[in-house]
């Protein structure tokens, strides 16, 4: 009898194996079969903080679920970001994230992805032809220079001399200073517009045309940059030029900016989060890939960060 008992618990053992090889043998075969997407990456710039932590955001989601990223800095030239997006292509990636250098001017490289059948998920600053990308996800870039303007008006209810650097190709900017102007409201008209420059979104450049703007217009109360290292390029110039007490305005809500709106620098700034633009971005990458259901559109909240609120958001940190 415990002979046969011996037999019964062999088998049983014998098969219980079996079927464990077996299914771990099919559990192998289904990860196998788990793709690997490849994409690609390319903003405006990577000389910009805010696109450094955009871009680890996507990549950090993307390398998690066993993806690859391809980061492109076409470093402001249209044309070889157009190139790039070719290269894309040719390498086979599955999905195209896209910021473009000039929200009109990208159209070749749309088109190019469209006939590669590539989806592409435009972030951040929306293309001029939408119809040709598979989804936008972009800041609420008119409230983030509107909320500026509205804080301007409150802080200067008698109007006065101010100047604007902005960035006519890019469409983030354009809707941040249509939002800042929507934003000066029935006081528009007590407002004295000196002086509005192109500063490419860039610190180092904006820096010398503030600088010339002080020089022309010794009066003028405050400036509206069209990100934040626009901003900070208008400070490093007010300091130069030993100027006190012109208010600040920027766009991003980028540590270096709460850090000088903390020592009373900067006045204020329309806040995003381009750790939640990585992170839906990635999201809808993913169903469309999947052919899920997704948002065309995208809009992400954005808030005024001042002296009153930016030790709720810190100073360390991208919100």
């Amino acid at each position: 009898m415990k002979k046969i008992m011996v037999m019964v618990l062999a088998a049983f053992f014998c098969m219980s194996l079996l079927a464990g090889c077996t299914k771990s043998v099919d559990q192998s075969k289904a990860n196998d079969t788990v793709k690997k997407y490849k994409f690609g990456y390319t903003c405006m710039t990577m000389n910009n903080p805010f696109f450094i932590t955009l871009e680890k955001s996507i990549r950090e989601d993307v390398e998690k679920n066993g993806g690859t990223l391809i980061t492109l800095d076409p470093q402001l030239d249209t044309q070889k970001q157009i190139a790039q997006v070719e290269d894309m292509i040719a390498q086979k990636v599955d999905l195209i994230f896209l910021n473009p250098v000039d929200w009109k001017g990208i159209k070749p490289a749309l088109d190019a992805a469209k006939k590669a059948n590539i989806p592409v998920v435009n972030f951040d600053a929306q293309v001029f032809d939408k119809e040709l990308v598979n989804s936008i996800v972009v800041s609420d870039n008119f409230n983030a220079g509107k909320v500026c303007g509205e804080d301007l008006v409150k802080q200067m209810p008698n109007g006065g001399k101010i100047a604007v650097i902005d960035s006519p190709t890019m469409k983030s900017v354009i809707d941040r200073i249509d939002g800042f102007f929507t934003g000066l409201g029935d006081k528009k008209s007590k407002f004295e517009i000196v002086a509005q420059q192109d500063g490419k979104g860039q610190l180092e450049i904006s820096m010398p045309i503030a600088e010339a703007i002080l020089q022309a217009n010794p009066d003028v109360k405050a400036f509206m940059g069209g990100n934040d290292p626009t901003a900070l390029g208008i400070i490093a110039a007010l300091k130069t030029a030993n100027k006190k007490g012109i208010l600040v305005y920027g766009v991003d809500g980028a540590p270096e900016s709460k850090a000088a709106i903390k020592d009373g620098d900067m006045t204020g700034t329309g806040a995003q989060s381009p750790i939640n633009i990585g992170k839906e971005s990635y999201k809808i990458a993913i169903q469309i890939l999947k052919g899920e259901q997704y948002e065309k559109n995208l809009p992400v909240k954005t808030e005024l960060i001042n002296k009153d609120n930016v030790d709720k958001f810190g100073i360390k940190n991208w919100q």
